[in-house]
């Protein structure tokens, strides 16, 4: 693609070079630059791509676009200086990628939980709809049933357009996407046209990056306030943020709710570890799914489903035969008559809407065991919010490491037993090996009982100090107690 046509959806401060050359690839990574490549530098939270415009050039970058042109003299390479590289990146990349969004329906999901559920649930049910679909999550990112590798919940811009490309090349109809604030923030989803979006509830976390939780609602709202007047919002209006989220948006607003009045009005009927019998819209039906928050999440899959033109008989049909994602309430059954449940809450509010769930279920009948730790080098003030939470639903509470990273398990749990009172340590053992946490509370549980194993979910690693080590909760559990799947569980939801 020429440059000149390349750079028609922004606007530059100043153009030093020519236009009429051909662009061979789009690159933000000057290690990945080739002959005819555009580097595009931007400054991120960690490093200024400016400082890699020479090793750019080196590698045969044809232009470069910044910020702030570098000084001396730049022989045969044309400059673009922009007010805003991140949001000029992402232009650059659909442009160059064919303006993917133009020929699919992308709905993207934002919110502190549930997006990777609502997102992949969607995903799965349009391909049982017939579809060509693509999926972009924490989890996977999957076109039509091949699963892709996955980095960050939302790719970077270049990335994330080659893959919309490849989804669009390939067929997709519809694709489903989760928004992080992070990809908001740094305008990863710049240039993107967007069907639809999702809003499912607003919780601390990443304050590490955004260090208040008004920044953190603003650039959530972003995404709804930027949305096309032809799309739509659907908001949970069990969240207290669910109508600001909407309130300057030009889109279709629809909402969902377990408790209000809403376009999508659900209750929960009854429950069981193997799912609830719901009530959507007066519709009844059986999903093998446990807890309030997974019915909020159903209910926001059956809205989305209806507002992209499906019916609502087909939606619930649907919505009955799809399981839980991988780490997401994976209940397994033990030998000695205990359930374990792995899941990947690893927030304060994940963690009450997991432990309410299962006490709603238990009825009192049983004792909740909950492992725990919290992830090193991420937001440090929820640390004792988190096991204060767990000790107040738990009847015995193991505190013990997640992804320490570079920090020292020891500090971690320490900032984690600082939330806690007299009558919580009471009850609290800290168990620094995650393995060995895991073994005690198998050790411990009687039948009746419940093991929540929280935290990590799908992960299949322990990161420390830079290395990631094999490390799946799921399959420790089953190595140490020798439990079970339950029927339907562990799928990753392909056909």
């Amino acid at each position: 693609m020429k440059l000149g046509e390349l750079l028609k959806k922004i606007q530059a401060i100043r153009i030093a070079g020519p236009q009429d050359i051909d662009i061979t690839g789009v690159h933000i990574d000057s290690r990945r630059v080739e002959n005819g490549n555009l580097f595009i530098a931007m400054k991120g939270s960690q490093t200024d791509g400016h400082a890699y415009i020479p090793a750019a050039i080196r590698n045969g970058a044809a232009a470069v676009l910044c910020e702030e042109i570098p000084g001396g003299k730049i022989e045969n390479i044309t400059c673009i200086q922009v007010s805003d590289s991140e949001d000029a990146a992402g232009k650059i990349a659909t442009t160059f990628y064919g303006d993917p969004t133009s020929a699919i329906e992308l709905v993207g999901v934002t919110g502190t939980n549930g997006k990777t559920t609502i997102a992949t649930l969607l995903y799965e049910m349009f391909r049982k709809f017939g579809y060509k679909t693509g999926l972009i999550s924490t989890v996977c990112n999957s076109i039509d049933g091949e699963d892709l590798p996955t980095g960050h919940t939302t790719p970077d811009p270049v990335t994330l357009n080659s893959l919309l490309g490849r989804m669009a090349g390939e067929g997709c109809k519809y694709v489903f996407m989760e928004v992080s604030s992070h990809a908001i923030d740094q305008k990863r989803i710049s240039g993107l046209r967007f069907a639809g979006g999702i809003f499912t509830n607003l919780t601390r976390d990443h304050l590490d990056y955004h260090k208040t939780v008004e920044n953190y609602l603003r650039v959530k709202k972003k995404f709804f306030d930027d949305l096309p007047k032809n799309a739509f919002s659907l908001t949970n209006l069990d969240d207290r943020n669910g109508l600001v989220m909407t309130q300057n948006t030009r889109s279709k607003t629809c909402t969902y709710s377990l408790r209000s009045l809403s376009d999508f009005k659900g209750r929960i009927l009854e429950s069981h570890f193997d799912g609830m019998l719901l009530d959507f819209n007066h519709k009844e039906l059986f999903v093998p799914f446990t807890g309030r928050f997974n019915a909020s999440n159903l209910l926001a899959v059956f809205g989305a489903a209806v507002l992209l033109g499906r019916k609502e008989e087909e939606v619930l049909i649907a919505l009955s035969t799809l399981h839980p994602v991988a780490g997401r309430f994976n209940a397994m059954r033990s030998p000695g008559g205990y359930t374990v449940i792995v899941d990947y809450a690893h927030t304060p509010d994940a963690l009450v809407n997991v432990l309410n769930a299962i006490h709603e279920v238990l009825g009192g009948k049983g004792k909740v065991i909950t492992v725990v730790g919290a992830g090193g080098n991420r937001d440090k003030g929820k640390r004792p919010v988190m096991a204060k939470e767990s000790a107040r639903l738990s009847d015995r509470l193991i505190i013990t490491s997640d992804n320490p990273r570079f920090e020292e398990p020891a500090d971690i749990i320490g900032d984690m037993l600082a939330g806690l009172n007299d009558e919580d340590r009471r009850k609290t053992i800290a168990i620094a090996d995650r393995k060995e946490a895991i073994r005690t509370a198998c050790m411990l549980a009687r039948a009746g009982d419940v093991i929540l194993v929280a935290g990590k979910g799908h992960e299949n690693y322990q990161e420390i100090k830079g290395v990631k080590y094999p490390f799946d909760d799921k399959e420790i559990v089953k190595e140490v107690s020798g439990v079970e799947f339950t029927p339907g569980e562990g799928k990753k939801n392909n056909d």
